[in-house]
């Protein structure tokens, strides 16, 4: 049988297949194993497309894994290839050749537009290619640079240690003068808030101690604006608005210095209009009372009305005693009518008890009965002077209410006496 399979393999021609193997084999080994003739079929035919597909790519990640590892940035691995096949250091030189080209555009760039910025456009796209640019230097190996500068002719560039920490020299000083012009950036935002916040207060204040308290609020704005530095942009540029800032300032703040002696008498008057308003909240009160507030609202006039026409705030202060005026003459109505009514209420209830005894002594005479009926009629019109909203009128009511109920029982009465006679 090995003689046969000498001889097929010694023949030309087409490839032994399957069915010659067991042709040749079977009438030896009648039970020879056919998974092992369609093996041996099997292994005795050329190498395929996908066997080649796979062999390639077998290759090629290996060759790839080679360069890869002969590229890896340590001297101990690359100094030997050097020497040897420098060609498969190419990959590294030339990314080394774009990374070097990148960072010395890019921070040139970074350079116009950082230190000769004109608007904070130019910072934002310098700040840009300053993180490009150092992302490109931090892609360089740093060893290379130091040890192996004689492998850089390969692309007529020689990059220098020196050159590289000049580089990161200059992108440290750019990031450095971008976060001042971030912080002075940031100043001028909070102060220019404030300057209007101060401002705004200013407008709305309703006493000169407020409009005090806005000026300084102002002032503290200013003194902010004044600490931006004036070797960044933004306070090269902010050098107009501020000036004009403190031009407004000086206005304001000139006409309430000269506007203190009228501040502070309008300040005085509103204090004594508050306690005014204050004794008369919740009525009804006693005449006393209403009294009390009307000599506060007095004390509040007589301080707006030393403000002459010569002073600054004059309009405004005039605007006041008009209104204080008015609190005054409704404090004074009010008071006259809780003056009156309570009068009247006592009025009427010192003819009571002479109607009482006079109805208690009574003998029913006709003429007796229509004195009664005057008197009684009295003491209705008495009660009936009391006003509304004073603090005899809920008693008056009282009084009032039975008063005519026994007006009309008399008059009643005195009509069927009269039907009767």
């Amino acid at each position: 049988m090995l003689k046969r399979l000498d001889r097929l393999r010694s023949q030309d021609g087409p490839l032994v297949s399957y069915e010659q193997l067991r042709e040749t084999i079977i009438d030896f080994f009648p039970k020879f194993s056919e998974k092992t003739l369609k093996k041996a079929a099997k292994a005795n035919r050329p190498p395929g497309v996908w066997s080649k597909i796979k062999f390639a790519a077998v290759f090629l990640a290996g060759t790839a894994g080679v360069i890869w590892v002969a590229n890896l940035p340590y001297p101990m691995v690359r100094r030997p290839v050097a020497k040897v096949a420098p060609i498969l250091l190419l990959p590294s030189y030339i990314n080394m050749d774009y990374n070097y080209r990148q960072a010395i555009s890019l921070v040139q760039q970074a350079d116009q537009l950082v230190n000769q910025a004109t608007s904070s456009a130019d910072l934002n796209l310098g700040a840009e290619k300053v993180k490009a640019a150092q992302k490109h230097l931090d892609a360089l190996p740093v060893w290379f640079l130091d040890y192996e500068p004689k492998y850089s002719f390969w692309f007529g560039w020689r990059f220098t240690f020196d050159e590289f920490q000049t580089a990161r020299a200059n992108i440290g000083r750019m990031e450095a003068k971008l976060f001042q012009e971030k912080q002075a950036q940031m100043l001028l935002e909070q102060g220019e808030k404030a300057l209007n916040d101060a401002k705004q207060q200013h407008g709305q204040a309703q006493s000169w101690t407020e409009r005090q308290q806005a000026i300084a609020a102002w002032q503290a704005a200013l003194d902010q604006l004044e600490q931006i530095s004036s070797e960044t942009l933004v306070g090269r540029t902010s050098k107009t608005k501020l000036a004009a800032y403190n031009r407004d300032f000086q206005q304001v703040a000139s006409g309430e210095s000269a506007n203190k002696r009228t501040g502070t008498l309008m300040d005085a008057a509103r204090e004594f209009a508050k306690a005014a308003a204050i004794v008369g909240q919740n009525p009804p009160h006693p005449a006393e009372k209403w009294q009390q507030a009307q000599n506060l609202w007095q004390q509040a006039i007589d301080r707006l009305q030393q403000i002459t026409i010569e002073d600054a705030g004059y309009l405004e202060a005039q605007k006041l005693l008009a209104q204080y005026q008015t609190n005054l003459g409704t404090i004074q109505s009010r008071q006259k009518a809780e003056s009156s009514s309570k009068a009247a209420l006592e009025q009427a209830k010192r003819q009571i008890p002479s109607w009482q005894r006079l109805n208690n002594s009574t003998e029913n005479a006709a003429w007796e009965q229509e004195r009664m009926v005057s008197q009684l009629q009295e003491i209705i019109n008495q009660l009936e002077q009391v006003q509304p909203g004073t603090t005899a009128y809920t008693e008056a009511q009282q009084l009032l209410q039975s008063a005519r109920k026994r007006l009309t029982q008399m008059q009643t009465s005195g009509q069927e006496t009269n039907v009767n006679n």
